[in-house]
């Protein structure tokens, strides 16, 4: 799944293939960038916040360095290949930028979503509403611990979806630290430790993207379907209590109300019902009320 670690992993393989190298050539395959041109510049290197990818590049003469900014979502992709060699055809329709480079190699964007293409100066224009990120160096546990009090009554899988409040969690990491903090996903964040909900994100986000083996892992054990306790495991059960894992669909199109699985048995608290709820006709979010929660 692209979440945080994904992309900072991402970053530093991108990093070994480009940095240093100088684009000879760019096609940009989206109507806001088609008569741009990065022809020129070296690649400086690569950041991430969240799950945005900053890709940085000199600038030219009378022009400042600027930022390639693009995001993966659930399909976006990188692929760098050797002087000679094709992506397969079924691929290059979803191609959406292509770099050639001084030593003959070209990289492909692949279902990149939200390209932008700003100087490097400007990148708080598309990165500046995110919460702080644990995987970069200004990193403010004490800041997401803030905003995330500020929601005490949205559910807690809800509030970690939340990117303006900490940034770099996806839906596995909000299903597996629901499970490990002990509460229903849709249990109220305000009524949990958040500041050690806040360091045990932090910390397994970290060792995710920087333990060889431990990518994605929250169990300890990175054999296949023993390396989550509840995300996935409808049919093998808790990975805890061996009782049934429940899994409630997504609202398509709500990036708070995420597929979500929990063990009802380990994870005592509201249900479903709880979940974050859009304000009708309005299109805002609306919280749940205590008395909606179901909360035994």
């Amino acid at each position: 799944m692209p979440e945080g670690d994904s992309v900072w992993k991402l970053a530093r393989r991108l990093d070994r293939q480009l940095a240093g190298h100088t684009v000879v050539r760019s096609d940009f395959r989206v109507p806001a960038l088609a008569t741009r041109d990065v022809s020129g510049r070296e690649v400086l290197g690569h950041d991430t916040h969240g799950k945005h990818l900053l890709t940085r590049l000199s600038g030219l003469a009378g022009s400042p360095p600027a930022t390639l900014h693009s995001h993966l979502r659930m399909d976006g992709s990188w692929s760098t290949l050797a002087p000679g060699k094709r992506l397969p055809g079924k691929v290059v329709p979803h191609v959406r930028l292509v770099l050639g480079l001084d030593d003959g190699r070209t990289v492909h964007g692949v279902r990149l979503h939200d390209l932008a293409l700003v100087p490097t100066g400007r990148e708080d224009d598309l990165v500046g509403h995110l919460g702080p990120d644990p995987l970069r160096e200004d990193w403010d546990a004490a800041e997401a611990v803030r905003r995330l009090r500020e929601q005490p009554t949205t559910p807690l899988v809800s509030a970690l979806l939340d990117q303006t409040s900490m940034a770099g969690l996806g839906n596995l990491w909000a299903n597996e630290l629901a499970f490990l903090t002990g509460v229903s996903p849709w249990t109220p964040v305000g009524e949990i430790d958040v500041e050690r909900l806040v360091e045990r994100a932090a910390t397994m986000l970290r060792h995710s993207a920087t333990v060889p083996g431990a990518y994605q892992v929250t169990t300890g054990s990175p054999v296949k379907g023993d390396d989550h306790w509840v995300t996935g495991r409808q049919r093998q059960g808790c990975r805890r209590c061996r009782g049934p894992v429940s899994v409630q669909a997504e609202v398509a199109g709500d990036a708070a109300n995420r597929r979500t699985w929990w063990c009802p048995a380990c994870q005592p608290g509201p249900g479903p019902e709880g979940r974050l709820r859009r304000g009708a006709g309005d299109g805002r979010p609306r919280r749940p009320t205590r008395s909606s929660t179901g909360r035994r």
